[in-house]
């Protein structure tokens, strides 16, 4: 075997045989550092959101159905309100418990004064309770928007990173007068490692995003409902009045 083909051979066996994502952060230029890095933290708040909002809505859930199981049990709602439902108390983080705060102290405020307006006081106490059920969902939905802008926007800060470090193997081409795969292909696979990085933090934040969405707006659904029962209950009590 000639010298040459020794040298072939042994840098054969030195070159990596599988793709090492620490070499090609650190290999690439800085801006595409810039671009990885920024991509890492995004996924990684991506994956902290996705863990908090799922344990959340699952204590919601579970507070809500103990909640109202026992709401529509109370022999007085007013006593029962302010063992539950105050906050600080035990239901105090229940958002159906600040519907029903909400409808209440419209309720007081309505049949307080004299004579009763009876058909100002439904319509008084059905936009109140709309009102608190929309907030709620507000509440809720609040920190998905950073999943939905990391889903959209990601696979485009991925994109620049590709297209600049693309740029600058072209521009090292020009440097060294050589189009070599040798010279080519290590600054490609950097760029493309960020184009990687950026569907990696996309394509969860887009299911994460969808997937929340439909629990936030099947439980605004479940709170409208529950506010049109309490609504249709307060306007039989108002007749009584």
């Amino acid at each position: 075997m000639t010298q040459l083909e020794l040298l072939a051979a042994a840098a054969a066996s030195a070159a990596p045989r599988h793709l090492n994502p620490v070499k090609l952060f650190l290999d690439a230029d800085v801006v595409v550092q810039i671009v990885m890095a920024g991509l890492v933290l995004a996924s990684i708040w991506v994956w902290a959101i996705v863990v908090s909002f799922s344990l959340r809505m699952a204590g919601i859930r579970k507070r809500t159905d103990a909640y109202e199981k026992d709401f529509w049990k109370a022999a007085n709602i007013d006593e029962y309100q302010a063992e539950m439902g105050n906050i600080g108390g035990k239901g105090g983080e229940v958002p159906i418990a600040r519907v029903v705060a909400a409808g209440l102290a419209e309720w007081r405020r309505s049949v307080g004064s004299k004579p009763i307006d009876r058909e100002g006081t439904r319509q008084r106490l059905g936009a109140v309770m709309d009102s608190a059920v929309a907030l709620e969902a507000d509440r809720l939905a609040d920190r998905l928007n950073f999943l939905a802008t990391v889903g959209s926007v990601a696979p485009f800060v991925g994109l620049f990173g590709t297209v600049w470090g693309i740029m600058n193997s072209f521009f090292q081409i020009g440097q060294q007068q050589n189009s070599s795969l040798a010279v080519v292909a290590p600054g490609i696979s950097e760029a493309l490692f960020a184009t990687a990085i950026g569907l990696f933090a996309a394509i969860p934040a887009v299911i994460a995003y969808n997937r929340f969405s439909h629990r936030v707006n099947a439980y605004e659904a479940r709170l409208q409902r529950f506010a049109d029962r309490f609504h249709a209950s307060l306007s039989r009590e108002l007749e009584a009045q």
